[in-house]
């Protein structure tokens, strides 16, 4: 199975290295990766270009115009470009360990979108794992209790593996708390609801939207707990200033039994490849 890593970024190149660098050291290398850019300024687009060269998976960049905080748009341009079949959603502060890709697609299930879950790191922590290009990624779990117990990640527990069963599909319509930080979804399940909608202007809620048009279509929410937790870079608070209109889109959505975008991933795809 093809699979294709979409990551979004806007303007924290030392942030997307630290990603790239958590995709390149994959024990499955069988995907590619397209980085989402939502407006980036140029050393981003360089970053990309210099680590391309010698990448050991197709690494491309897909850049639109900085309009303010369009990660749903950057994220749509990107999938229309992306040739897997199967998609998983990172952002660009979100650092995987090295089973991330292969463990997303052994859960991987017909009918089912896979949510994950994330570890936060602390602000002087990120700080310095930055500045001093810490390979966050092959750091071993013991490494990683020293840091919850001194505080510099706010859980621990994420990093052990728990045996599957029946309890990863016990909340198959809950939208709440799905994040496309950490999402995969199959491309044909992606493109049948129309990806997600732009009308979605700032941050907030277009991940819940998708998550909710998707499980309202008929596919599962699958727990990808214990398995494909990520490392999440800690930042400052995005501008929250347009949330209260997203809430009543989300509210609105709710509300009826659409499962449609209303502007999404299908204009770029008519012109795509």
């Amino acid at each position: 199975m093809k699979a294709s890593l979409i990551v979004t970024t806007y303007n924290r190149p030392d942030a997307l290295q630290a990603v790239l660098r958590g995709l390149a050291a994959q024990v499955d290398q069988d995907f590619e990766v397209v980085v989402a850019d939502d407006g980036s300024t140029a050393d981003t687009a360089q970053l990309i270009q210099t680590l391309a060269h010698d990448y050991p998976v197709p690494l491309r960049h897909v850049w639109q115009e900085d309009q303010g905080f369009r990660a749903g748009a950057a994220r749509n341009r990107a999938c229309a470009q992306a040739n897997g079949e199967y998609w998983i959603f990172l952002d660009g502060d979100c650092i995987p360990l090295p089973g991330f890709v292969g463990e997303h697609k052994r859960l991987a299930q017909p009918g089912c979108f896979v949510a994950g879950n994330r570890i936060l790191l602390s602000d002087s922590f990120t700080h310095l794992a930055l500045a001093q290009q810490l390979p966050l990624h092959a750091r071993h779990r013991g490494q990683w209790l020293v840091d919850r117990l001194v505080g510099r990640i706010n859980r621990w527990l994420p990093l052990v593996h728990a045996a599957d069963g029946a309890w990863r599909l016990r909340s198959p319509h809950r939208w709440q708390g799905a994040r496309t930080c950490n999402l995969a979804v199959w491309r044909q399940d992606f493109v049948a609801i129309n990806g997600f909608d732009e009308s979605y202007a700032g941050w907030g809620h277009e991940d819940a939207d998708l998550a909710v048009r998707l499980i309202r279509r008929g596919v599962q929410r699958k727990d990808g707990r214990f398995a494909t937790a990520v490392l999440h870079l800690w930042h400052p608070e995005n501008d929250r200033s347009q949330l209260e209109d997203n809430v009543r889109r989300l509210e609105a959505i709710l509300s009826n039994q659409s499962t449609q975008a209303r502007r999404g991933y299908s204009q770029y795809a008519l012109t795509a490849h």
